[in-house]
């Protein structure tokens, strides 16, 4: 099979490292790597990116778009799956079904990386690929391969140390509490929910992943060491398991150009949040991928108003990063939006969420926990009432309060779970933590350690130093 076509703006500098960096689908993912991209770029390292087609969603594909225009230096390497009987996994999440098909396909990368010019010098995989990539470029390639973490140091040290755990538990494998050396004991209702069934798609992904991590040369990491200084110090000194891989804290990483070229103009979020009081605005978004019943919507709605805070609600009624066609006042009920307006904004659009969080009118972030939100919220200084969701969600909320950036409410559902949250309990929350002034500082603080790190001689700087250097050497 012949590569593809390489996709290229311009000559490269000779004897620069060519790094060839291997996304993998869905923008919790992508958002990091995109980000990761953006910092190398700036380091005399020669960069191209393996853009799997098709895209799952519209938002992947511009973003994909806004990368290669804002940095035209970039090559693409265009990477087509083979197809996958999705029929064979019933009721499988989509991005678990992604995931496998990349997993499916990773044998075609071999001649397709063999193929690149320049030739490489080492390869950075999403950590969904790691089982797969890992012996392609190592084995085959004999070139270097590292792995970009996108959720909290705390999940990755569950990661790693999950298949140990199954190892030693009972014949049946039932999950129960996990105790990560040197971390913290995840009880079972924190963990991912598909990680309680041994046969899930992403438990059996999940576990592969974990036993590769130690061939790998190194992980980069979407945190600072403030944020998680245990978790990182548990990795690196071989507490969670033996001889685990150099560690990279890289973060916080700066957004490329937005997508879509956000919007600034009259009646955007922007626009908006400038004519607000400083920290008077409550800010709601669940992720891109994050969907909660009609009901539930209905009570967060309910638990706005009584609040008497402004908002802005980023909000979503879809999964999957699917575009979303419902009409918000069929979705919010009548009068909500005319009863509400003047002092909240509902949009369905992409915003940027960077942008948002360091508007200073920004007072309080009620969010699901995805892990670049709980960054971007230490970034900001804006308190975080963390709403876990499915997934990696609690895990992240469980650092996300040791890191000082904000309130987790462990009783509050979680997908799946029939339990509504009222709205006068979200209400009163969300007056609680605006007002709360000891939670605020906390937050201010993480704020001042997060611009330490990638400042000069910072944790995150050098971190990023050292692994230039690193690949230059190689």
């Amino acid at each position: 099979m012949a590569p593809p076509e390489m996709l290229s703006s311009g000559e490269q500098d000779r004897g620069a490292p060519h790094v060839v960096f291997i996304p993998s689908a869905g923008m919790g993912h992508l958002l990091p790597f995109f980000r990761f991209i953006t910092a190398l770029s700036s380091h005399d390292v020669d960069i191209s990116v393996v853009t799997v087609l098709p895209t799952v969603t519209t938002a992947e594909a511009d973003h994909f778009a806004a990368l290669f225009t804002a940095l035209p230096r970039i090559r693409r390497i265009n990477f087509n799956l083979l197809p996958l009987d999705a029929s064979a996994f019933p009721g499988a999440d989509p991005f678990f079904l992604r995931w496998e098909s990349l997993r499916r396909s990773a044998h075609l990368l071999g001649p397709l990386l063999a193929g690149a010019t320049p030739s490489m010098s080492a390869v950075i995989t999403d950590v969904t690929l790691a089982s797969q990539v890992i012996p392609i470029v190592k084995d085959e390639l004999h070139l270097s391969c590292h792995i970009l973490f996108p959720s909290s140091t705390t999940m990755l040290s569950l990661c790693a140390y999950f298949p140990t755990y199954l190892d030693g538990a009972n014949a049946d494998h039932v999950v129960s509490d996990v105790d990560v050396p040197g971390v913290r004991r995840f009880t079972k209702a924190t963990l991912p929910q598909a990680l309680h069934d041994p046969n899930n798609l992403f438990t059996k992904q999940f576990v592969a992943n974990g036993r590769g991590f130690t061939k790998a040369d190194g992980f980069l990491l979407n945190t600072f060491e403030a944020l998680e200084p245990e978790a990182i110090a548990a990795l690196r000194g071989g507490k969670v398991i033996p001889c685990f891989p150099p560690v990279f804290t890289v973060a916080p990483l700066k957004s490329m150009i937005p997508a879509d070229s956000e919007k600034v103009g009259a009646g955007s979020p922007m626009a908006w949040l400038d004519e607000q009081p400083a920290r008077s605005v409550v800010y709601v978004a669940f992720g891109n991928r994050c969907a909660v019943t009609l009901d539930q919507i209905r009570e967060i709605a309910a638990g706005l108003e009584t609040s008497s805070f402004r908002f802005l609600w980023v909000l979503k009624t879809t999964v999957v990063d699917r575009e979303d066609t419902v009409e918000l006042k069929d979705v919010l009920g009548d009068g909500f939006l005319e009863r509400m307006q003047g002092r909240g904004l509902v949009t369905k659009a992409w915003v940027d969420q960077e942008a948002v969080l360091n508007h200073p009118a920004v007072g309080l972030f009620l969010s699901h926990s995805g892990w670049n939100s709980v960054v971007e919220a230490a970034v900001g200084g804006v308190p975080l009432l963390a709403w876990p969701r499915f997934g990696d969600h609690r895990v992240n909320a469980t650092a996300m309060v040791s890191g000082g950036v904000g309130v987790w409410m462990e009783h509050w559902s979680w997908d799946g779970e029939d339990r509504l949250v009222s709205g006068e309990e979200i209400g009163e929350k969300v007056k609680e933590v605006m007002a709360d002034e000891t939670v605020r500082a906390r937050v201010a603080k993480v704020r001042e350690e997060a611009a330490k790190a990638v400042a000069e001689g910072g944790s995150s700087y050098r971190s990023m130093q050292e692994f230039v250097a690193k690949l230059k050497a190689n």
